[in-house]
């Protein structure tokens, strides 16, 4: 390394004099302690991105903002050196981050009503287009309003989604189907639908110049050469949609259901207690999570797609693209591919293993429940806390622990939470079918 790229290192500044870390500022004596820092980091990221939408949709919680800010201040150089008490609060971060994302659950269902399962179409219909990506159902839901009555048909992409499930949002007849898959498919996507295109949060990439002039982002989201829309007036998204070509009418690859919300899986609850009582579910799967491109990740289309037809899915975020296409049927009425929404409902889960267990009449880590889990972001960081609080052991992560893990945080994961890196999906499906 040479000397103008070496950096300044302020665990060690002490005992090397002040000169500039030789180790890229990652001090060797605190390896573990610099990577509970970095889990810390993430998880308080993801905390924040749940908390900005929720507040987007006026709830707020005081508790959540101390604990971010207490967090937050602990991970600031030279405060705290001690590997058992970050771990601690790692497992508050993930309580706390229940509480956000129950925090924002609120806030959706209060302003568009709880999601019903709604089945969504993949083509295109003949007319003028805009495409929207992201999180943001508030952007999403102003944009509809600005747009009805002008021909425009308006496409959810990735995590929007579930958008379809909501019924203040369903009403909007302009609101006429998905294009895509996960957020990694934005290029290709992008560039082959002559449409506008608006980005309302994280899991934006930088576009291509195929549909650059063509992109607005708005809230947090920014874009080298992209138009950015402060607040919720979508005029020039607008304007830029009607002076493009009409897409064509194009079907599909079929439908995506999407929509299950807590109610309409518990109303189920006396089915499914029958059918688990009979032996004839078997088994529950949570498969989800933040998807990557990469080959890698094909686990976790080839675990579903083996299944016994004993065993009910369930999924949600952005990794359910790899699965939710499969048509697996039901059981005497039971949907076994049941989605639950993008990352931001991942507390719609939690809530359910709760009613089941309750329903059930054992615990929730007592379920015949296995949880396979994708990884990548940070709102997956603090939903794998979220779950370690809840006392959840054999979790399922892949298809790579997280760079922050060095080999002391991957033992304590694996000794004391029985975290499991995937492996084969033959093998891993033995394992969890026992």
């Amino acid at each position: 390394m040479t000397p103008e790229l070496k950096m300044f290192c302020y665990q060690c500044a002490q005992a090397a004099g002040g000169v500039a870390c030789t180790q890229a500022g990652v001090c060797g004596k605190v390896p573990t302690v610099a990577r509970l820092q970095d889990n810390l980091k993430y998880a308080l990221m993801g905390i924040s991105a749940y908390a900005y939408h929720a507040r987007e949709l006026g709830k707020t919680d005081p508790e959540i903002d101390s604990f971010l800010q207490r967090a937050l201040y602990t991970v600031l150089t030279n405060v705290n050196f001690d590997p058992a008490s970050l771990v601690g609060l790692a497992i508050e971060a993930g309580r706390v981050n229940l509480r956000v994302m129950e925090l924002l659950k609120r806030a959706h269902i209060e302003a568009y009503g709880e999601p019903v399962p709604t089945e969504v179409p993949t083509g295109t219909v003949r007319g003028k287009a805009i495409i929207v990506t992201g999180h943001g159902l508030k952007a999403l839901e102003e944009l509809l309003k600005q747009t009805e009555g002008t021909g425009i048909n308006v496409y959810t992409h990735s995590e929007m989604l579930p958008a379809h499930g909501y019924p203040g949002l369903k009403r909007y007849p302009h609101l006429v189907g998905n294009l895509g898959r996960a957020w990694y498919d934005q290029r290709a996507l992008f560039a082959r639908y002559p449409a506008a295109i608006l980005a309302t949060s994280n899991c934006a990439l930088i576009p291509g110049e195929a549909y650059r002039d063509r992109m607005f982002t708005t809230g947090p989201v920014r874009l080298p050469g992209v138009r950015h829309i402060d607040g919720h007036d979508f005029s020039p998204v607008i304007e830029t949609a009607l002076s493009l070509p009409d897409l064509p009418e194009e079907p599909g690859e079929g439908t995506l259901t999407t929509g299950f919300s807590r109610s309409a899986v518990l109303s189920l609850g006396p089915k499914i207690k029958e059918l688990v009582e009979a032996g004839r579910i078997r088994r529950f799967l949570l498969v989800g999570g933040c998807d990557s491109p990469t080959q890698r990740n094909r686990y976790y289309r080839d675990l579903v797609r083996s299944l016994p037809g004993d065993t009910v899915v369930l999924t949600l975020a952005c990794g359910k693209f790899r699965i939710n296409d499969l048509d697996l049927g039901e059981i005497e009425g039971i949907p076994r591919l049941i989605d639950l929404g993008q990352c931001n409902d991942a507390i719609v889960a939690v809530e359910i293993a709760q009613g089941l267990a309750e329903l059930l009449g054992v615990g929730v880590t007592e379920l015949p429940l296995t949880l396979v889990l994708m990884w990548m972001e940070q709102k997956a960081v603090a939903i794998l806390w979220s779950l370690l609080a809840l006392g959840f052991k054999g979790i399922y992560l892949g298809p790579v622990l997280p760079p922050w893990a060095d080999g002391e945080i991957v033992r304590v994961l694996t000794e004391e939470y029985g975290v499991r890196l995937i492996g084969d999906p033959a093998e891993d499906l033995a394992t969890i079918l026992g």
